[in-house]
């Protein structure tokens, strides 16, 4: 963990302790249940106390840290209930999403920028569990930016958090078994299809076969 921690260097301090904080939570170098402690953690990043109060507020928002009983910040941990909801509203906007681009003009356009997201995803594969998930969570951010519509990605970046919280509770064996490349080409196939149903059916396929792999 210490080495995930190090090597700060000294413009934009708080930015860069969220972005260790954060790889160290998604690579399980901090698990779930955590109690982060602010004068090993400040010690460690070689930051003051109160920067590091900064960067862990940055991840309280993003739903990576939690406040438990007499001020402690712990890891957040999941509930397999709350992996579902999760996965359940996830699942809307991303069918939203898809339904959105179906309609587009520019459909095949998104198209092919989606399929080179999958191949992204697929050039990803022989790397680290960490370059497996950006590549994957960049798919699906891309799905909803593409629409152009920023209150919808605003809803689906407040969930990313608790998204990556969901891998670390699976592990890493099932957690990659959801970055297969060919359920997300199955994303584009159906928006490539321009068919709203074909996308609606996908998309809840995809997601709640997730949830389920994810809870075991």
């Amino acid at each position: 963990m210490e080495k995930a921690l190090l090597g700060l260097e000294k413009t934009n301090l708080r930015e860069q302790a969220a972005v260790a904080l954060r790889q160290a939570i998604t690579s399980g170098a901090l698990r779930p249940g955590t109690h982060l402690r602010e004068t090993e953690l400040s010690s460690q990043l070689q930051i003051s106390r109160g920067t590091l109060r900064e960067a862990f507020r940055e991840l309280q928002q993003e739903g990576l840290v939690v406040q438990a009983t007499r001020g402690r910040l712990l890891v957040r941990s999941l509930s397999p209930k709350e992996i579902e909801d999760i996965f359940v509203v996830r699942g809307a906007l991303e069918s939203l999403a898809a339904e959105l681009l179906v309609s587009s003009p520019d459909l095949k356009r998104h198209v092919d920028q989606l399929g080179r997201a999958v191949e992204r995803m697929a050039e990803a594969e022989p790397g680290s569990l960490e370059s497996r998930v950006e590549a994957d969570l960049a798919f699906h951010r891309l799905l909803c930016s593409l629409t152009e519509n920023e209150s919808l990605v605003t809803s689906w970046e407040g969930l990313e958090g608790a998204i990556r919280m969901s891998i670390m509770f699976a592990g890493i064996e099932r957690g990659t078994r959801n970055m297969d490349i060919a359920r997300h080409q199955a994303i584009v196939d159906a928006v490539a299809s321009g068919d709203r149903a074909s996308v609606r059916e996908a998309i809840s396929e995809h997601m709640g076969q997730a949830a389920r792999t994810l809870i075991g």
